[in-house]
């Protein structure tokens, strides 16, 4: 996986990607920095707001961060937005990730 440094150079040529915002929340989750892989989520849900799997990590940062009440609120958006886009796989893991909260 290329370095946080790397990916921000290629955002710089295409700052709405949403692969390359996802990449970028993930390396900041990796190295526990939370609160900046949150801000790239939110940015990468902007440019692909259906994306399953980036409302499950995203929240897994706030989990993190001990923000739970938020945790839930967007683990039940990423459902509706998995759903919506028809990803039964992403729509599970978020289902099931909502009853171990619940």
């Amino acid at each position: 996986m290329p370095s946080v440094e790397q990916l921000q150079r290629l955002l710089e040529k295409s700052p709405e990607d949403p692969f390359l915002l996802y990449a970028v929340a993930q390396e900041h989750a990796k190295n526990g920095q939370f609160a900046c892989a949150v801000e790239f989520y939110d940015r990468s849900l902007t440019a692909a707001p259906d994306d399953g799997y980036t409302y499950f990590h995203k929240a897994k940062a706030l989990g993190a961060m001990g923000r739970t009440e938020e945790q839930i609120k967007v683990l039940q958006a990423g459902l509706a937005a998995a759903t919506r886009s028809g990803d039964p796989k992403a729509a599970g893991e978020l289902q099931a990730a909502l009853e171990e909260l619940e």
